[in-house]
């Protein structure tokens, strides 16, 4: 294996471990600075991390958990546990996003979700990111910040709404009929 891959590998595998520790200490609410305690590790390995990975568990882990706090994502309480910073659940909310996946039934339900938003010019670049990822997730534009997906996504717009802080900004609707819909239903394979 070359020099590159095993940078990369490494790599992965640190933000494997950073977030299962985040995505621990939200669901704990707070985490014993006992990290390493064996309940502790069996939810590590539920979290899809495979036993290599956890094979150096107290290096990895202890070196993992004194990177989020260095960069923020995590704090010690006064009672000497650790919880997550604001930054963090902003973190954890981007991470579980981008984890997101769109459960596609077997039969389209025939209701168009359509989300229109209406975000200044002035935050132009939060406009692109929400453009951006509606683009990832599969929805298409209609017209100007008028983008249209055929399957139930109202989980995914509320993170989007709370992680990007645009609530009052962004309208969901579910609708029956579009006009012009052909298109959109050769586009999603729903002919």
């Amino acid at each position: 294996m070359g020099q590159l891959e095993k940078e990369i590998k490494k790599e992965i595998r640190a933000t494997k471990i950073q977030k299962a520790i985040l995505g621990i200490v939200a669901t704990a609410g707070i985490l014993s600075v006992a990290l390493v305690a064996p309940n502790a590790l069996q939810v590590l390995k539920m979290s899809g991390l495979d036993k290599k990975l956890l094979k150096n568990k107290n290096r990895a882990i202890n070196n993992s958990r004194q990177k989020l706090i260095e960069k923020g994502l995590l704090k010690y309480s006064s009672d000497g546990f650790i919880c997550l910073t604001p930054l963090g659940e902003k973190v954890l909310r981007r991470i579980e996003i981008s984890d997101y996946k769109i459960i596609v039934p077997n039969k389209w339900d025939k209701k168009w979700r359509i989300l229109i938003f209406d975000i200044k010019e002035v935050r132009k670049g939060l406009r692109d990111k929400v453009r951006n990822t509606l683009i990832s997730i599969g929805f298409v534009r209609l017209q100007n910040s008028v983008w249209v997906y055929p399957y139930d996504c109202e989980d995914l717009i509320t993170l989007l709404k709370a992680d990007f802080a645009i609530g009052k900004e962004v309208l969901y609707i579910i609708a029956d009929k579009i006009e012009n819909e052909k298109s959109l239903l050769e586009y999603f394979c729903l002919k």
